[in-house]
């Protein structure tokens, strides 16, 4: 598989619908050998939901907000970008840097619930709901194809967000087909098992000097150009992959592994291993059997009775 660096050709972001759907897996399935990390952005109706009561901690808080608000709503895009370890694009044999921005046909503006400024601003950054709705994806489908397509389940991936607790939150649901879990441990359970390698960008930043605020203020600092629509999926996705790459050379010295699997504003996987909270995983799955749908809703009886 080719490779480019950014900044030596045109990146394409590549609008995947129904009917081109398997086409383009098929693609994304020669690339993620060569090209093992995953930056990933969603696309959703906002936050309408404020959970009430007592808790534990603000972690805790958070993550009923997620909770609440990712089992009620329905996901719109998401945005796949695609690195070697030194931030290069595949480009797919097409000349150009490749990343993907899949459409999803299940949110309904007219019937759906959604916060109004958030679907303002999604408007805005020129996304056609009814488009949407007329080509979009069947996330059931989506769900088998991605599911088999080695992204998932598979440790060598590394994935990428910007405060990416929702972005997660919505994959998971999609993947489970169920609600998300009523605790954060399960929470990390299902983590560790669909995406057993994740940083988030937004979390290296607090250990960064004079580093704060939004992925594009990020890159601003960072001198790192967007490339398409702000506030749509594929080019948040793309602007979090060139940003992770920036942050980890200027600031990491070329690794982040410290700082693997924990997400902004969520407590950290660890604490749920090391502490008094027991996680119990299951085997291993086979990544070329264990890929379909039944297989999947059996490993989360296991995983969370």
């Amino acid at each position: 598989m080719t490779t480019t660096s950014t900044t030596e050709v045109s990146i394409h972001i590549r609008e995947v619908w129904a009917d081109n759907l398997e086409e383009e897996f098929k693609l994304i399935r020669g690339v993620v050998h060569t090209h093992p990390y995953i930056a990933m952005d969603t696309a959703f109706p906002g936050v309408v939901i404020k959970p009430s009561g007592v808790f534990i901690s603000s972690f805790d808080y958070n993550y009923q907000i997620l909770k609440l608000n990712v089992d009620k709503l329905k996901l719109i895009q998401l945005g796949l970008a695609f690195t070697d370890e030194h931030g290069n694009l595949p480009t797919c044999n097409t000349g150009e840097g490749c990343v993907w921005q899949f459409n999803f046909r299940e949110f309904h503006l007219r019937e759906d619930l959604h916060a109004p400024d958030s679907i303002d601003l999604l408007k805005q950054s020129g996304i056609n709901f009814q488009m949407n709705e007329d080509r979009g994806i069947d996330a059931s489908i989506f769900t088998e194809l991605f599911a088999s397509s080695e992204i998932v389940y598979n440790p060598n991936v590394h994935w990428i967000t910007f405060h990416g607790a929702h972005d997660f939150g919505y994959l998971l649901k999609m993947l489970t087909q169920r609600n998300l879990p009523y605790w954060q441990a399960d929470f990390f359970n299902l983590m560790k098992l669909f995406f057993p390698t994740f940083y988030d960008v937004k979390y290296l930043m607090r250990f960064c000097d004079n580093l704060y605020g939004s992925l594009n203020k990020l890159a601003e600092k960072l001198n790192v150009e967007r490339v398409g629509s702000c506030h749509q999926a594929g080019s948040d996705s793309l602007l979090t992959a060139l940003t992770y790459t920036k942050l980890k050379q200027a600031f990491f010295h070329g690794s982040t592994d410290k700082y693997v699997c924990v997400l902004n504003g969520l407590d950290s996987f660890s604490s749920f291993v090391t502490g008094s909270v027991h996680c119990v995983y299951p085997t291993p799955l086979n990544r070329e059997t264990d890929t379909s749908s039944k297989t999947i809703q059996r490993i989360y009886a296991q995983l969370i009775p």
